[in-house]
């Protein structure tokens, strides 16, 4: 693979690519970025924070991200689809050591989430067809976690890897086409149940009654288990775009999402800014009270997103994503509750929504009305 030492990034939103700017290695550790005039003339800010629209060489810290931005740091596979990357290149005689961010936005290209694309590409593999069965891809899965592929599931591991490479999180997963519209459906880890499945829908179908904000979301038959979870991708066909730029709280915050050190009083400031809108806010004080009351832990900073509708030139609180029963480090929240994450309690919640301007008596109305259709609903879980 050749060493890659300078990208350029593009907007990509389905009907347009635009130069959005140039990433290069700066003293052969460190990705600096530098916005394009074009883009400085007629673009926005991808990352407010950390990247105002200036003239200027950004350079980041070594830390959190292995010396990238966060921003571009989304756009990086992250546990499974990192395994498979790092799988792919073995295969190959490449050390994945040996690669630096750019070489992995390389092979992230046009694939990753979001409108963000990288060029030139790197291509580690063909793209084979996957198999149509689910209960097969799972099974392909799980040889792959486990670490016990034969010389043909080797051959499969390039479908997989074409269909799943550039995902996110822990649980196995693939990108799907279903009647001509974007999906990811997931397979049990190695630590999952294997209900995991009609866990994950359930907990959607009660976070849609709790009114958050859920994009379409289906279980996918099996022989094997009560079924696979799977949801349309948002960042896909939405906003009136093909591709839609998303960013998690751990991109903006610049903070790694294995740190616990968020508090849902920032989680609410940073929305309050981002999107200057009050109604945002709400939305995600709600998602708050589910994930306490439905005992959802594994709130980190990758698991809040925003969206930007270029169209209106804003930005919104994404759907809701990742809801399952769930812990963090020492069985707590990764997101603190007003500074409380073991035992939250009503006041921990009502504290929150104090400081996020909304008033007692409708953060009241939510907690409770969020805590009684978690009870209704979710009883054989929490």
């Amino acid at each position: 693979m050749k060493k890659i030492n300078r990208l350029s990034v593009f907007f990509n939103n389905g009907s347009q690519k635009r130069q959005v700017g140039t990433l290069a290695l700066y003293q052969n550790r460190l990705a600096a970025f530098s916005y394009s005039d074009q883009w400085l003339a007629d673009g926005f800010s991808i990352s407010p924070f950390s990247l105002p629209l200036e003239k200027r060489v950004f350079i980041p810290y070594w830390e959190p991200f292995d010396g990238i931005h966060g921003i571009f740091n989304d756009s990086l596979p992250d546990g499974w689809g990192r395994l498979l990357v790092d799988r792919m290149l073995l295969r190959q005689g490449i050390e994945p050591e040996a690669l630096s961010v750019l070489d992995r936005l390389a092979i992230v290209g046009s694939g990753g989430m979001g409108a963000l694309t990288y060029e030139p590409e790197a291509f580690i593999s063909d793209a084979p067809l996957l198999p149509s069965d689910y209960d097969e891809i799972s099974a392909e899965c799980e040889r792959i976690l486990n670490s016990e592929l034969s010389e043909n599931d080797k051959k499969n591991l390039d479908a997989i890897f074409a269909a799943g490479g550039s995902s996110g999180g822990a649980r196995p997963k693939v990108f799907a086409k279903i009647d001509d519209e974007d999906w990811i459906i997931k397979f049990p880890s190695s630590v999952d149940s294997k209900e995991i499945g009609r866990q994950e829908y359930e907990y959607n179908q009660c976070a849609k009654n709790c009114g958050i904000t859920i994009n379409d979301f289906q279980l996918f038959t099996s022989k094997k288990c009560s079924g696979y979870f799977g949801t349309k991708r948002f960042d896909r066909n939405y906003l009136g775009a093909d591709r839609v730029l998303m960013a998690s709280a751990s991109a903006l915050l610049e903070t790694s999402h294995r740190i616990p050190n968020l508090d849902y009083n920032t989680l609410c400031l940073l929305t309050l800014q981002l999107t200057k809108n009050n109604a945002e806010v709400e939305k995600l004080f709600r998602l708050m009270c589910f994930n306490v009351f439905a005992h959802n832990r594994d709130d980190h900073s990758k698991n809040f997103s925003w969206l930007y509708d270029e169209n209106n030139h804003l930005w919104q609180l994404s759907p809701a994503y990742d809801l399952t029963f769930s812990n963090s480090i020492g069985g707590e929240h990764a997101t603190t509750i007003n500074g409380e994450g073991k035992n939250p309690s009503m006041e921990n919640i009502l504290a929150v929504a104090q400081k996020a301007g909304i008033k007692k008596s409708k953060a009241t109305e939510i907690a409770q009305a969020v805590k009684e259709t978690v009870q209704k609903e979710l009883e054989e879980w929490v």
